[in-house]
């Protein structure tokens, strides 16, 4: 083998050069989209703009007991989950209703399931 064989040419290490970029650019982009909420990050495409700011307020018990709340747990449950008394997880999560002003526990359901449920995966 020679020398230039293992070499790669100008216009290969250019391309790569530019690969990298863009998927630097990505990456700083996807890192942008998501936002972070308690110990989590949640893509900002599911996160409703009424609630942008008032999300930041929550606590990390909060997120927590929101995150077990969007898998659909049960008070019960969530609160066996986080060694927490269930009258400790009611709290929380009045607290919550407060804080993203909303009407409810079961809005604030529906929104712990738009955080939190799983992505359905896509077939392309």
């Amino acid at each position: 083998m020679t020398g230039d064989t293992l070499a790669p040419d100008a216009e290969e290490e250019a391309r790569l050069r530019e690969l990298m970029r863009l998927l630097r650019k990505a990456d700083e982009r996807a890192s942008e989209e998501d936002r972070p909420i308690g110990e989590f990050r949640i893509p900002r495409s599911r996160i409703p703009e009424r609630h942008l700011s008032s999300i930041e307020t929550l606590t990390k018990t909060e997120v927590a007991v929101m995150r077990f709340l969007g898998w659909g747990r049960a008070n019960a449950d969530i609160a066996t989950l986080l060694a927490i008394s269930e009258n400790t997880v009611r709290v929380h999560l009045n607290n919550m209703c407060r804080k993203l002003e909303l009407d409810g526990v079961r809005e604030l359901n529906a929104l712990a399931g738009l955080f939190f449920h799983p992505s359905p995966k896509r077939s392309d």
